[in-house]
């Protein structure tokens, strides 16, 4: 069995640092770590003791987050949360599928739907359409009460990763596609990016049958079963999560310090230390004065698996940045 990522980076990072670290003996994705004088710490997966659990549980209730961002000044995607028939009727509540297919006509097509409370990506879906919208709506109310509708916003999205007010890693993220080679199917260059991800140590599981993908490539009247041209790029999702099969771009060394201060001013007003801003903008990520960008989400616990596959500069970068949580664990 493969160790989880976090766990392997802290074990061997252990003797350097002056710590002892015992993982859970049966799947090792929680471990324990013993610092210098006697005090411990837990972490399980990406999940670990160094953000308040208040502020951690906010991070991740994506409209909680939204409107407490919002309330600091920071500029946010204008969005509304619907449930389930079933949630609706323990809340008392009208705020239900048709509540949200009203608003998104009132919000104007495309828009966003997306769970509330998930995370890498799951079942975030652009819709053009009353079909695509009650396809997607209905899926995500299917696995979740709550579901967000957001007006798009358009630019390139990055994630900032931020750790005791320092900026530690930036990379732009580019949704999930493939290129063409003249002969072989979507379907094929699906199956060969799997390949691609599993022999770099890539866990992604791409799944073909998604059905964010089938009507993304239906609107460009396209199929798994379509041939591209010799370097024909196609996108397969509108989301650029590196867990549902995006690619990064790493700009740590690019990023400007506008940037840099607005991830730290949005981490530390969250009450975090530890955290992943995700920041949509149409501006260049060397801008020194950043106008015109949103804040899209927080993320109390990044992953930093994917980013870590880019190269072995990416690889170190990411060693370094987990001794340096070890390091902060220390301090307290």
């Amino acid at each position: 069995m493969k160790k989880p990522f976090v766990s392997t980076i802290f074990s061997s990072l252990a003797d350097e640092v002056g710590v002892t670290v015992v993982l859970e003996p049966n799947y090792k994705f929680a471990g324990q770590i013993i610092l210098p004088d006697g005090r411990k710490r837990y972490f399980k997966d990406t999940f670990m003791d160094i953000n308040p659990l208040g502020a951690s549980e906010i991070a991740g209730d994506k409209d909680y987050a939204t409107f407490f961002i919002s309330k600091q000044g920071f500029p946010v995607a204008r969005g509304q949360k619907f449930y389930s028939r079933e949630w609706c009727r323990v809340i008392r509540s009208r705020r239900n599928i048709d509540a949200a297919y009203r608003q998104a006509k009132q919000f104007g097509f495309p828009v966003i739907v997306k769970p509330n409370n998930s995370s890498q990506g799951r079942g975030v879906t652009k819709v053009y359409t009353r079909r695509e919208f009650y396809r997607a709506a209905r899926f995500i109310l299917s696995k979740s009460k709550v579901m967000l509708l957001q007006k798009v916003v358009r630019g390139k999205d990055y994630r900032i990763v931020v750790l005791d007010n320092k900026v530690i890693s930036a990379y732009e993220r580019i949704p999930l596609f493939v290129i063409g080679n003249g002969t072989s199917t979507i379907r094929d260059l699906v199956r060969r990016k799997q390949k691609e991800f599993a022999k770099i140590g890539r866990d992604t599981q791409l799944n073909p049958q998604d059905f964010r993908i089938a009507m993304k490539l239906g609107r460009a009247k396209l199929s798994m079963d379509s041939v591209l041209s010799v370097g024909q790029q196609c996108f397969l999702l509108d989301n650029a999560n590196l867990s549902s099969g995006g690619e990064a771009i790493d700009v740590t060394d690019r990023i400007s310090e506008g940037f840099k201060q607005i991830a730290i001013d949005v981490t530390r007003q969250m009450n975090l230390r530890y955290c992943g801003v995700d920041i949509i903008t149409s501006d260049l990520i060397e801008s020194i004065t950043p106008k015109h960008y949103i804040i899209l989400e927080i993320n109390a616990a990044p992953g930093l698996d994917h980013y870590a596959n880019i190269g072995e500069k990416q690889t170190q970068h990411v060693k370094d940045l987990y001794r340096q949580v070890l390091e902060a664990f220390k301090r307290g």
